[in-house]
């Protein structure tokens, strides 16, 4: 198998406001169907699906590396459809906040060391 691309389905509770939510985070929303869209940010894309089960939901996570987390903190913090956010945190391995989207999906937001 020679992989070229992997994206990931996330779920949602309530399809507007999920897609609301990822919108005001900075990814760019393109329908596919009634009950998808396709969100992209750079090169990293994503489905939103129109499907909820709780524990999936409950127990889906995503983590999202980023260059400039103090940045992507103030802009998570201004979304209105968020559930929770954590502080950042200073980790071994680089930089971390905690947001919860509105069906309980967990993102980790990441900024690793850089390694040149």
């Amino acid at each position: 198998m020679d992989v070229v691309d992997i994206k990931a389905f996330v779920p949602s509770k309530d399809y507007a406001i999920s897609t609301a939510f990822y919108t005001e985070i900075g990814f760019v929303p393109s329908p596919v169907s009634d009950d998808l869209t396709l969100f992209q940010n750079g090169d990293c894309l994503f489905f939103l699906q129109r499907f909820y089960n709780p524990s999936l939901a409950q127990n889906f996570m995503l983590q999202i590396c980023v260059q400039d987390i103090d940045s992507a903190y103030q802009q998570c913090l201004q979304s209105v459809h968020k559930t929770k956010i954590s502080s950042l945190q200073e980790e071994s391995w680089g930089r971390v906040f905690y947001l919860w989207g509105p069906a309980g999906e967990l993102l980790h937001i990441t900024q690793l060391p850089d390694h040149d």
